[in-house]
């Protein structure tokens, strides 16, 4: 099957009830003429293939091509989009073999229990399994299945599709000096404090989060506190902001420091509890404190052994799961993308409203990887698709009707600060949802057309490949 700069190979063993026994895979990933980023992102490609499911027998193997194309980096997800849809497409091949539903073929090999990974880290599923009942309950799953199933049978040239799926995303890195995160706070006379850390901030919300982590541990309010843009002056050897880790790590070094400032304060404070912020700080410096202190996160410890194929390799999981709508045009291959629900495992976000933002965006982001944008290039390696003619990213129109996002109550995530979890990369994989219910639609297509065997459907699904695989006597 072809995924957008990849290629993968699978072999899946199987019983007739739907439970997957044993799965082979192999990647071949497009690392054009230069390294770049591929040998990190075939590991992270291999370490997250099996998505939300326990095979009891799984293999993966993946290899980096050089090939004659432009290196392309890697961003957001990193090679997770791509493998866990690869999964999902092997997983529904199962389900169409067997003539049963998707929905079921999925819940029947999903993690339910604490247990291992394919690289022997342990894994409690509880909140993934809760995602997905959330998601069935919030989306009205199977009401909407029976009449959409009812609006196909009285329609040949529109139909309509849904699709659920869960998702298991590891989050962060698998090497502890990639977590690393410094950071610097300085009180000044006038009470103003101001924040240097070793994040970017790439609107999605660092800055504000770290502002919160100050405002909280000093116990003032955030108009206080103000932040410097990223340096190297202040903080030397600051690590790439990646992983959607970056906000929580960094968060943690200002967190050190804010305490070593109250914990200085808190003397002066004792002796004028009804006193001003101001005021202490004057009367700390008059006492000759220190009113300037670094903090410094050592990282999240995970290891990962290559020769044995083993080890905790990720700081912790992220579970979701999201369920989508849409409407197809038989005769010209376009599609509508009518509702989409998503259930978040946030555990206690920091920001709601900017963890919210980053599903959307990242939602958004994803459907223009499974659904429209292609990058095409000739055998000589020329790049053809140079402009909006021919590269198509999502428009406004492309937002479902209905995009609604929630985000599963009374979780905790212990390692992390305030017990909260990164989202900067988890929303993209949820447009997946939207590249199978696109695949239902003309499933249903094709069976009113009595073609009722087995079929692929490669990513980017553009308009093109849904009208061809709606066959009838036009494509003939």
């Amino acid at each position: 099957m072809l995924l957008t700069t990849a290629v993968f190979y699978f072999q899946v063993g199987f019983m007739n009830d739907g439970k997957i026994e044993a799965a082979d895979l192999e990647y071949y990933l497009n690392g054009g003429w230069t390294k770049d980023l591929a040998e990190e992102a075939i590991n992270f490609v291999v370490l997250k293939s099996f998505n939300a499911y326990d095979i009891p027998n799984y293999r993966c193997r993946g290899r980096v091509c050089k090939t004659n194309l432009p290196t392309n980096t890697a961003l957001r997800g990193f090679g997770f989009p791509q493998t866990a849809l690869s999964t999902e497409m092997w997983v529904a091949a199962v389900a169409d073999s067997l003539g049963l539903p998707h929905d079921k073929v999925r819940e029947t090999n999903m993690y339910k229990t604490v247990t291992l990974t394919p690289y022997k880290q342990e894994i409690d599923p509880t909140n993934m399994v809760e995602c997905w009942k959330e998601c069935l309950k919030k989306s009205d799953y199977y009401n909407r299945r029976k009449a959409i199933e009812e609006f196909n049978k009285q329609n040949y040239w529109k139909k309509k599709g849904i699709a659920i799926i869960p998702m298991l995303y590891p989050n962060g890195d698998n090497k502890t000096y990639q977590h690393q995160a410094f950071a610097l706070v300085n009180i000044y006379l006038d009470g103003s404090v101001l924040v240097h850390c070793g994040g970017c901030e790439l609107g999605q919300g660092l800055y504000t989060k770290v502002l919160q982590v100050a405002s909280h541990e000093l116990m003032i309010p955030l108009s206080y506190i103000h932040i410097f843009e990223r340096s190297t002056v202040p903080i030397p050897n600051a690590l790439v902001t990646a992983a959607g880790i970056s906000s929580e790590c960094n968060g943690k070094a200002v967190q050190k420091a804010c305490r070593i400032l109250r914990k200085r304060l808190e003397p002066v404070i004792k002796k004028n509890p009804q006193g001003k912020w101001e005021e202490w700080v004057k009367k700390a410096f008059e006492e000759s404190i220190s009113l300037s202190a670094t903090g410094y996160f050592p990282g999240y410890v995970v290891n990962m052994d290559w020769e044995t194929g083993e080890g905790h390799a990720f700081p912790y999981f992220i579970f979701a799961a999201s369920c989508s709508e849409v409407e197809i045009d038989c005769l010209t291959g376009d599609h509508k993308n009518l509702r989409t629900d998503i259930v978040m495992d946030t555990c206690y976000s920091i920001n709601p409203a900017l963890d919210i933002g980053q599903i959307e965006g990242g939602f958004i982001q994803g459907l223009g990887c499974f659904t429209s944008e292609e990058v095409k290039f000739s055998l000589e390696g020329k790049q053809r698709a140079l402009g909006p003619d021919s590269y198509k990213i999502p428009g406004v129109c492309d937002v479902p009707e209905q995009l609604r996002i929630y985000l599963l109550p009374n979780t905790r995530n212990p390692i992390a600060i305030y017990s909260t979890k990164g989202m900067g990369e988890t929303g993209v994989f949820m447009a997946s949802s939207v590249f199978f219910a696109i695949k239902d639609a003309v499933a249903a297509a094709r069976t009113q057309r009595g073609l009722n065997e087995v079929f692929v459907l490669d990513s980017p699904l553009n308009i093109a490949k849904i009208r061809m695989a709606c066959a009838d006597h036009f494509t003939e």
